[in-house]
């Protein structure tokens, strides 16, 4: 589903994913993993991004996730590389190690978003919105979308706007809205991380985000040097 302006234009774009697992762990959840009860800002862009992105010409501004499937949990052990891959291989008989994981369960989550078009670019947001409407109504994309982990396999398809979402509230207080500067689109061999976060709340399994320049988006100093 996607509202449309009076001489055409596209506003927004509207996408249901789901899957049968799902985990959106803050980044001081490093060995037991733990899930936020809903995905991240950053996590619902990264699903997105898989579908349909071009870096240099905009980004992704999420601004609604609802919550179409009941929360539940689920616990179990998985294994894991202690160790981080560099210019030598890891050997993953001597690296392994079991790590538990507090995941989401038969998610299913519907992410509004707009195009939001970079300064040096030449063309027309329809064009954009247009481009990434064929490829979500096709079922193409860049790379397999997933729901926090790469084993998490996210399917997603166009919303129809029938399903509701759950009548419960939900306070997870602040929550990392986005590990990079939405504005910072220059291609380098290593990331430069700039963490950012919000108070998430859920009213009757609605999410609104705000967007990234408001000042309800708390954003760390400078970032990192890369």
């Amino acid at each position: 589903m996607n509202k449309t302006g009076k001489e055409g234009d596209y506003l927004e774009v509207c996408v249901e994913f789901w899957g049968d697992f799902a985990c959106f762990s803050p980044p001081y959840e490093k060995v037991e993993r733990l899930s936020y009860p809903f995905p991240t800002p950053s996590a619902a862009r990264g699903m997105l991004s898989a579908i349909y992105s071009k870096p240099k010409e905009f980004y992704w501004q999420v601004t609604k996730i609802e919550v179409l499937s009941p929360i539940s949990y689920i616990s179990f052990k998985r294994n894991e590389v202690k160790e981080t891959v560099s210019d030598k291989p890891v050997n993953t008989d001597d690296c392994r190690t079991q790590r538990q994981t507090t995941a989401l369960k038969d998610v299913r989550y519907r992410i509004t978003a707009v195009i939001c078009p970079r300064p040096d670019f030449s063309g027309t947001e329809s064009q954009l919105y247009r481009q990434a409407l064929r490829r979500i109504r096709s079922g193409k994309c860049f790379m397999q979308p997933c729901m926090g982990l790469r084993e998490f396999a996210a399917y997603f398809e166009e919303s129809d706007g029938i399903r509701q979402p759950i009548p419960e509230d939900y306070d997870a207080g602040l929550m990392v809205y986005d590990v990079f500067d939405l504005h910072d689109f220059a291609l380098r061999k290593k990331t430069c991380p700039k963490l950012s976060l919000f108070h998430a709340v859920m009213k009757q399994g609605i999410i609104e985000v705000p967007p990234y320049d408001d000042p309800q988006v708390l954003k760390t100093g400078g970032g990192l040097l890369c």
